[in-house]
């Protein structure tokens, strides 16, 4: 174990879990603002997509809970079975921007395109976690084996599928709402 558990050495600074975390959060916001600008989404449809952030959110530790205990992920920077509590702002942020991505890629290219985004959205965030979040900057420790893969990537198509769902309750249907006016639109029909 190391001597400080949750630290990773980035050339010669040493950067904590909630660092990370707040820089995630800065990245994330500003992805979030680009997506609402160029997706343009509703009232509606942005609340539904922060409600699906937020039920990922809350699930998200009954699920890293359940897999902490079965030895698969620790976090080694806390002593709970799930990740530190400043994580869980950033997952509502992370899954509201997917979900909104995610109905974009539903209006336009239907079920299909949807399928096809789980596929790589998993096949990245795995990616992501095990390079990244793993070996990288160490905020993690994913047991190794394939096994452990196929969860990681299940729990990733899982839990963007809620997300939408959420949204989808809120919202309704990807194509049932109008797309908000363009910020240097200024005639109306």
């Amino acid at each position: 174990m190391e001597a400080n558990p949750g630290l990773r050495r980035m050339g010669a600074a040493t950067m904590t879990i909630y660092q990370a975390i707040y820089i995630a959060l800065i990245v994330y916001g500003a992805l979030l603002a680009m997506t609402l600008y160029f997706a343009r989404p509703g009232r509606r449809r942005l609340l539904g997509a922060l409600a699906g952030g937020l039920a990922v959110a809350v699930v998200g530790v009954g699920i890293e809970s359940l897999f902490h205990s079965l030895g698969f992920w620790r976090y080694p920077s806390v002593e709970e079975p799930y990740g530190p509590l400043a994580l869980y702002p950033l997952v509502v942020v992370v899954f509201a921007l997917l979900a909104l991505i995610g109905w974009r890629i539903m209006r336009r290219f239907g079920w299909r395109g949807w399928i096809a985004f789980l596929v790589i959205l998993a096949t990245l965030g795995v990616l992501r976690d095990f390079l990244v979040a793993d070996r990288v900057l160490g905020i993690i420790v994913l047991a190794r084996g394939f096994l452990t893969v196929l969860i990681d990537a299940a729990i990733w198509i899982g839990t963007v599928a809620l997300a939408q769902a959420v949204m989808r309750l809120v919202a309704g249907p990807a194509d049932a709402d109008r797309l908000g006016r363009r910020p240097w639109s200024t005639s109306e029909r």
